[in-house]
C-alpha cells in the first residue's frame, strides 16, 4: 500500500493533502520520518505520526465514548452540540457511525465504527445484544412497578408489550433494567408506562462489556479484539 493510500483511508484528507503533507515532512511511518507519498507500507502493524500523534492503522475503526449529557448523536445537532465534535477530525473524516444512540440528556457508553456488518449486529433486535441502563426515576420504585416492566408493559404503537431482559432495584428511586431491543426513548418509555419518570438515564454496558470506571464523560477509547467479543456476550449480574 502506498503511503499517501494508507493516509487517505485513515480519514487524514484528499490524495492531494495526503500527498502534500508527506511531501512537507509532516509523516513518519513507524516513528521514521518519509517525504515520499509513493513509499510502499505494510498495514500490519504501522503506525502513522502526524501533528505529533501516532495513529495505528486500523481496517475498520471501533470506539466507544462515555457520552456526556447535552449532546446529540447526529452530525446536524438540532439543538444541542454534536457527540461527533468530541472525537478526533480523522475518526470522522473516515466516516464513523453511531452505533445505536442516546439521547442528549442520557449519558453512558456509546459506541461508534464504520463497520456496517458490526453495526447491524449491535442494534438489530434479532441479535439480541443486551443493553444495560441505569434509571433515576421522580418517584419511587415499588414492587408492582418492577413486576409489570419484568412481565411487560405496552407502549404506544407496539404491538404487544415489551419486557425488560432483567429488572433490578438499586435504591428507593434508582433502577438497572437490561433490554434486548433498542426502540425509541425505549427506558423512558416503559417507566412512563408503569407510571414513573426517568430523571437520568445512563447506560452502563453492552453485553458483558462494561464502561470503564476510568473513562471520564466526554472520552474515548479504541475498541481491540477482546472488547469486541465482550460486547456479543450476555451480560453478567452486576447486582
Amino acid at each position: 500500500m502506498k503511503l499517501y493510500h494508507a493516509l487517505q483511508s485513515q480519514g487524514f484528507g484528499t490524495r492531494k493533502n495526503c500527498v502534500a503533507r508527506v511531501r512537507a515532512g509532516e509523516v513518519a511511518v513507524n516513528g521514521v520520518a518519509c517525504d515520499n507519498p509513493e513509499a510502499q507500507v505494510d498495514p500490519a502493524q504501522l503506525e502513522l505520526t502526524l501533528d505529533g500523534v501516532t495513529w495505528p492503522y486500523r481496517e475498520k475503526v471501533y470506539v466507544l465514548m462515555h457520552k456526556p449529557a447535552g449532546y446529540e448523536c447526529s452530525h446536524h445537532p438540532s439543538h444541542h452540540s454534536s457527540v461527533f465534535a468530541l472525537l478526533p477530525p480523522p475518526l470522522v473524516q473516515r466516516g464513523v457511525q453511531c452505533v445505536g444512540r442516546l439521547d442528549q440528556d442520557s449519558t453512558g457508553l456509546l459506541l461508534f465504527s464504520d463497520d456496517g456488518q458490526f453495526n447491524h449486529r449491535m442494534i438489530s433486535p434479532k441479535k439480541g445484544v443486551a443493553k444495560v441502563y441505569r434509571a433515576v426515576c421522580a418517584d419511587p420504585v415499588s414492587d408492582a412497578m418492577l413486576v409489570a416492566l419484568r412481565t411487560g408493559v405496552q407502549l404506544n404503537d407496539e404491538p404487544a408489550p415489551i419486557a425488560a431482559l432483567a429488572c433490578e432495584r438499586i435504591d428507593a428511586y434508582t433502577l438497572r433494567l437490561t433490554l434486548a431491543e433498542g426502540k425509541y426513548h425505549q427506558v423512558r418509555r416503559m417507566i412512563a408506562a408503569i407510571g414513573n419518570r426517568v430523571e437520568a438515564l445512563h447506560r452502563e454496558a453492552i453485553g458483558n462489556y462494561v464502561l470503564p470506571a476510568t473513562l471520564p464523560p466526554g472520552a474515548w477509547r479504541w475498541l481491540e479484539d477482546d472488547d469486541l467479543k465482550q460486547l456479543e456476550q450476555s451480560p453478567k449480574n452486576r447486582s
